[in-house]
């Protein structure tokens, strides 16, 4: 599994290229619709991480 910091880096490079192919070809284009489904794979890694250490500090009650 990914470290916090590499996920980190790779959402904020994911995010940037999204915003400069969205500038460079428009909304619609290819590329820009690829790209933004590679960031919405990253932010979902991130979730399942982020919600798993919750879990583990913080068990539900039973």
């Amino acid at each position: 599994m990914k470290t916090y910091e590499t996920l980190h880096q790779q959402l904020e490079n994911a995010r940037q290229q999204l915003y400069d192919l969205h500038n460079q070809y428009g909304i619609e284009h290819t590329s820009v619709l690829e790209q933004s489904m590679l960031l919405d794979e990253l932010i979902n890694q991130y979730n399942r991480i982020f919600q798993s250490s919750l879990c583990k500090t913080n068990p539900p009650n039973e």
